[in-house]
């Protein structure tokens, strides 16, 4: 394998350099990124050229292209001392939710697509998730704790309608009686009201909501394929009445551009049922940075220098950190006052200060297969 090719320098100004030629608006309308970047493990950068023959205008929209995974295991570990899960599931690897800012866009680059428009129109359907799930629920040294799902990518991404991974997930837990946790954009979520109700009141399933606007211009351009604000919102009310308990994530929280949001998130989120809260700072990793700043620049020209030094003020000096405990606040009087602004109307508003824990007690491994019966 070749040298991965290099992030570019930390963007200065306003004129952040991109990967070359956006792709045309008309091609990627209904997307987030502006170009297919190439990702860091690429030895060759790729990008589209008229050839003077007005070729580009001739090329149809991207469209959603589906690959199938067969991945070996479907419970992920991990011992991040900054984070409340142990282990997550993903159903899909991309989404076509398009969220310009989202954290996870470099895994695609393991898959050897670009972490920009690849990211959200090439998604990996995990086939068999269930039945993995099942055989790893069933192992004899497997200890039940919450399995946190949305970690990554959205459960409940447009593609779910039709392949059906996440229902098919949920409904392994619900028989297992497995206590889980879910982070989602979608309304599409109600769709599995019955399964989650059930769960709910046997203490086994909560629900949070990512809320980044309630601008519904703003969250067409920074988000373009997930739940409108207000669907949002709907959905909450709706599971909250059904007794499924509802968070709010007030996240990424972007300088200058909803920073003015967060007491109007989380009014609204209460007044919809969500009794537990939080908020992330923008966090910029890797590919993330330059997709991101290239997006600022086109769509917000006038703040693009003033987001990007409020973004280093908190980073100490880059646009991003990875140190635990520092990559979801940040750092610095920015930092501060965004922390003590989330905490002053969460606790006006009444939103929990703790987090409601999910039992493990109820926990009945699956049964594959015929079982002896024991002797004694």
């Amino acid at each position: 394998m070749g040298r991965p090719a290099p992030i570019s320098p930390e963007p200065q100004t306003a004129g952040v350099e991109t990967a070359g030629v956006l792709v045309d608006a008309e091609r990627r309308r209904g997307r987030g990124a502006l170009t297919k970047r190439s990702g860091r493990y690429e030895t060759e950068r790729r990008e589209e050229t008229d050839d003077g023959w007005g070729s580009l205008e001739s090329l149809e929209a991207l469209k959603t292209t589906i690959h199938v995974e067969k991945p070996r295991s479907i419970i992920t570990r991990n011992d991040s001392p900054d984070i409340s899960f142990d282990r997550s599931i993903n159903p899909y690897r991309g989404c076509e939710h398009g969220c310009v800012y989202c954290f996870a866009r470099p895994t695609h680059a393991y898959m050897g697509f670009s972490p920009g428009l690849d990211f959200e129109t090439e998604i990996f359907v995990k086939e068999g998730a269930a039945q993995l799930l099942e055989r790893e629920l069933s192992a004899q040294n497997y200890t039940p704790k919450v399995i946190a799902i949305g970690t990554n990518t959205d459960p409940y991404q447009p593609s779910e309608k039709r392949h059906r991974v996440m229902r098919s997930v949920l409904e392994t837990l619900a028989r297992a009686k497995h206590p889980v946790a879910i982070v989602t954009k979608s309304a599409l979520v109600l769709r599995d009201l019955d399964l989650l109700s059930d769960m709910a009141r046997q203490g086994l399933a909560k629900v949070a909501f990512s809320v980044t606007t309630l601008d519904p211009r703003l969250a067409r351009i920074m988000e373009p394929r997930a739940a409108t604000p207000a669907r949002r919102l709907d959905a909450m009310e709706a599971l909250a009445a059904a007794g499924v308990p509802v968070a709010v994530m007030a996240a990424p929280i972007i300088p200058t551009i909803n920073d003015d949001e967060i007491e109007a998130i989380l009014a609204r989120a209460h007044a919809a049922g969500a009794r537990e809260a939080g908020y992330i700072l923008l966090r910029l990793p890797l590919e993330v940075r330059d997709l991101f700043s290239e997006w600022l620049v086109q769509h917000f020209p006038d703040k693009a220098r003033h987001a990007l030094s409020l973004v280093r003020s908190t980073r100490g000096g880059k646009t991003y950190d990875a140190t635990f405990g520092k990559r979801m606040t940040g750092e610095g009087p920015y930092a501060w006052m965004i922390g003590r602004r989330f905490e002053v109307a969460a606790k006006r508003l009444g939103f929990s200060q703790t987090t409601a824990k999910l039992r493990t007690d109820l926990f009945e491994p699956p049964r594959r297969g015929p079982q002896q019966l024991a002797l004694f």
